[in-house]
């Protein structure tokens, strides 16, 4: 078979196809035949070698932690799937319920165990999961990370209910999941982004508000306006030290921030006054359990959500995709398919 390898020195130009010998599953285990896997930015700061709990190694590693692929093989005492089903990878393989410690989040795809970027894969059992049948493999593939993330930051750790109001920051992944979700819960929500013409497509999604922050960068602003000056109940706090001033001005007195990434640049980082002035919360927010992937996935199912794949690349084109999301030029997901 083959498999995507990077190693040191890290970067664009080491990640290579390599040929291994096919694995072959042992007890508890599963043998699982790949169909597609999705970019997250963690992926693309795994590349780079700038990412990962896990102690420092020269490599190589498999990336991805993202997948979605059919059970082609099981080893002894596997229960939980059979040959012909169809499963999505889980993030944190050990991670299966309650809440996260160190030795769970010790059990991340890509690093510190091998990826899903490979023809085929071996994974517990415990660590794969079957998928709603009218999703697409590559609409699945956008499951294990994003979608998770905004299902674990909106409905697991913060306490919103129908008619709250919900921000979301840009129109990448977890940001677009967010705001299916929050609809599909009956929540008002308001979308930033520097493009008219993706906020236009946040509209068509059901977005109630939409503000470019390149027009508005005192986007708290038209967020209070909205909420006749209260402010959000929950922000998706995706940019980090670029945008959480924002956030902190936006957010009602007792709301709730979930912080999900740092992709933006600049700003002036957290003033505690603030924080304390509003008494809001702030949680990391790092995807989540196997539970919460079920849970998530019966609601997708039951409001018929469709995942938003927006650009497909054939998996040996995996250069040209992470050149894509380093660009910023999707809106919801990139998808590599096998």
């Amino acid at each position: 078979m083959r498999a995507l390898n990077v190693s040191k020195p890290w970067g664009l130009d080491e990640l290579k196809i390599v040929e291994t010998p096919d694995p072959k599953p042992g007890p508890g285990e599963v043998l699982v035949r790949m169909r597609a896997v999705s970019l997250n930015y963690r992926d693309l700061m795994m590349v780079h070698g700038m990412y990962g709990r896990a102690p420092a190694t020269d490599g190589p590693i498999i990336p991805f932690s993202d997948g979605c692929g059919v059970i082609e093989a099981v080893g002894e005492g596997v229960t939980r799937v059979a040959p012909g089903d169809r499963v999505a990878t889980m993030f944190f393989q050990g991670w299966l319920s309650g809440p996260p410690t160190l030795e769970k989040a010790l059990t991340a795809l890509g690093a510190p165990i091998p990826g899903a970027g490979r023809e085929l894969a071996v994974f517990s059992q415990e660590g794969v999961s079957k998928v709603p049948d009218f999703l697409t493999d590559q609409q699945v593939a956008t499951l294990p990370c994003a979608a998770l993330t905004a299902w674990r930051a909106l409905f697991e750790d913060a306490d919103l209910s129908p008619g709250d109001t919900v921000v979301l920051q840009g129109t990448g992944g977890v940001s677009i999941f967010g705001l299916q979700f929050a609809k599909a819960a009956g929540m008002r929500t308001l979308i930033t982004s520097s493009s008219d013409a993706k906020l236009e497509r946040a509209q068509a999604l059901g977005a109630d508000h939409l503000v470019n922050y390149r027009q508005v960068p005192e986007w708290s602003q038209p967020v209070r306006q909205a909420t006749s000056g209260v402010g959000a109940d929950f922000i998706m706090e995706v940019g980090g030290q670029g945008t959480i001033e924002q956030s902190l001005k936006a957010v009602r007195i007792g709301g709730h921030i979930a912080i999900i990434g740092v992709v933006a640049q600049g700003g002036s980082g957290i003033n505690p006054a603030v924080l304390i002035g509003n008494a809001a919360k702030m949680q990391g927010v790092f995807v989540g359990s196997r539970d919460m992937f079920e849970n998530m996935c019966q609601a997708i199912e039951l409001h018929r959500i469709m995942p938003v794949v927006d650009k497909v690349f054939p998996w040996t084109e995996v250069r040209e995709a992470f050149e894509a999301m380093r660009a910023g030029e999707h809106f919801g997901k990139i998808v590599l398919t096998f």
